[in-house]
């Protein structure tokens, strides 16, 4: 296995890994190699590597046109150049005709902005790509998942998008934990009074504040959905079940991600009170762990928050 450390290293070393034994799979790059830490892939299987240049469309465009031939193109770059920039194109060319092109975006949300602040930051790209028929979405917390996510996504039919990082994850789940089939995993079960559902790179954090709160006599579940929108719920709804308190904690957007994901389950499954911590403004610049406190992911505040909303 390819030795990595960040979810972009993660992505690289799992697309080498698979290339050896699957030769269906080719690597579509926007002038991404580097960003995507790929230049490995690219130097071993030069006649399995698309240089499209900075053209994220054209480079969507030329996937499409590569899998409708039989082959398995990954394409990767930064989230928001693909979902914002070549929206049309992944919605149109590879949603609508259902192909086998399989994204990966990287630098997602409020905390890669360490350097480019705003322009680089992505905390839209789940609300857009969940509009679209024919998508699975994978969410993985760290490099560890981020590894089995690809892989998951090339054993997927159809298009697939996985959100990845910066390399300024922390580490939660230990070496060759599965990427759940069930979208999700439970890593506190302290008790009902309220369930915690958090996806990506505030997983840490969420965990740590099911810790404080059990620490403060407030016993909760809490859990990571690494699958948004998928075609069985069931298991997500069983922990649903636990508590008519529920709490989701995301690097995205308040609407259109997680929050909007698990709103939607309890509508239409089991009533209860969604209480949504995410963002509401534009980022800055900034390290990862300063930006996550000052935007309201600090552990001690997401369990402040917590004990404020529960209803008795």
């Amino acid at each position: 296995m390819t030795e990595y450390k960040g979810t972009r290293e993660a992505f690289a070393a799992a697309l080498l890994d698979m290339a050896e034994e699957h030769p269906d799979i080719v690597m579509v790059s926007s002038d991404s190699v580097k960003a995507m830490r790929a230049v490995p892939f690219a130097d071993k299987y030069p006649d399995r590597y698309l240089e499209c240049g900075i053209a994220e469309q054209g480079a969507v465009d030329a996937a499409a046109g590569i899998a409708s031939c039989g082959l398995t193109p990954f394409v990767g770059t930064y989230c928001g150049f693909l979902t914002m920039r070549a929206c049309e194109q992944m919605r149109t060319f590879v949603g609508y005709t259902n192909l086998p092109v399989k994204f990966v975006g990287v630098n997602a949300g409020l905390l890669g902005g360490e350097r480019e602040g705003v322009t680089h930051q992505f905390y839209e790209d789940l609300a857009i790509v969940s509009a679209f028929p024919n998508y699975s979405i994978f969410t993985p917390a760290d490099p560890e998942q981020c590894y089995e996510a690809v892989k998951a996504a090339y054993e997927t039919p159809g298009p697939v998008y996985v959100r990845a990082g910066s390399g300024r994850e922390v580490d939660v789940y230990p070496k060759g934990a599965p990427f759940a089939k069930s979208g999700i995993t439970v890593h506190r079960e302290y008790g009902s009074d309220a369930v915690l559902f958090s996806n990506g790179f505030v997983l840490d954090r969420v965990i740590k504040a099911a810790d404080l709160l059990h620490e403060q006599g407030v016993d909760v579940t809490a859990a990571d959905i690494n699958i948004l929108y998928g075609k069985d719920p069931s298991e997500i709804l069983k922990t649903m079940a636990i508590s008519d308190q529920l709490f989701t904690v995301e690097d995205h957007n308040i609407n259109g991600g997680l929050g909007s994901y698990i709103s939607r389950l309890a509508t239409e499954n089991k009533p209860a009170f969604v209480t949504r911590i995410a963002l509401t403004t534009y980022g800055e610049s900034g390290p990862a762990k300063e930006l996550a406190d000052a935007y309201g992911y600090a552990p001690e505040d997401i369990a402040k928050k917590v004990r404020e909303k529960i209803r008795k």
